[in-house]
């Protein structure tokens, strides 16, 4: 490291082992400490069927009770694995599911994870799931169960619409089938919706000029 001496030298002192130690010591940052595995662990698995894999994943999330018996008892996620007939995707899954593992017991806020597993893109394109979700790789449908499960131990908040929205919604899908008697698809949604940029679902419908989503509600035109 390479220091800079704004004052005049008035002494000096000889660097050895002893003192290199110490002052390498003062520089180091403990982000926290590793969660240590507990005996009895309890956790959720989470089937995955993809087109983009023969045989279904299904992605076990394994979590640690942190503060137990305190009014600050809460839940965190302590480690991933996934499991499948399917070994095409087997060294990269591996490879993700130990460093994941990792950033958990490593304490410390995970929700990080989320984004940069669902901004992963397949160069072969990604797919729609049932409802007009489209996934835009494999990795980022990991994100997706990820997110799910810390929204069910209460990590995350749930992004559901609240009443008012959803009706408004559900009106705005009636009044845009009635103008143009369209049906639904399987998903629910219009035949001709386009996708959300939102919400990522096939679910945004034109009307009065204006692109809205029949999802989460998002439009345009406020």
């Amino acid at each position: 490291m390479v220091k800079k001496i704004e004052k005049k030298i008035v002494g000096y002192s000889v660097l050895n082992k002893e003192n290199q130690t110490k002052e390498v010591s003062a520089e180091v940052v403990q982000l926290g400490e590793p969660l240590e595995r507990p005996e009895h662990i309890r956790g959720s698995t989470y089937k995955v069927k993809t087109p983009v894999t023969e045989h279904a994943l299904y992605i076990t999330i394994n979590d640690v009770v942190m503060n137990e018996g305190t009014d600050q008892e809460h839940s965190r996620p302590f480690e991933i694995f996934i499991n499948s007939k399917n070994m095409d995707h087997f060294q990269w899954i591996v490879g993700l599911t130990r460093v994941m593992s990792a950033v958990f017991r490593k304490g410390g806020d995970v929700t990080f994870l989320l984004e940069e597993l669902q901004s992963v893109f397949d160069p072969n394109g990604g797919y729609y799931k049932r409802g007009g979700k489209y996934v835009p790789s494999l990795v980022a449908e990991i994100g997706e169960v990820l997110e799910k499960h810390l929204i069910s131990i209460g990590m995350l908040k749930n992004k559901e619409l609240d009443e008012h929205q959803k009706k408004l919604i559900d009106d705005k899908k009636k009044e845009y089938l009635e103008k143009h008697e369209g049906t639904l698809e399987d998903t629910g949604f219009p035949k001709d919706s386009q996708l959300c940029n939102k919400c990522q679902t096939k679910a945004a419908i034109l009307m009065d000029g204006c692109l809205t989503c029949l999802n989460c509600g998002e439009s345009k035109c406020g």
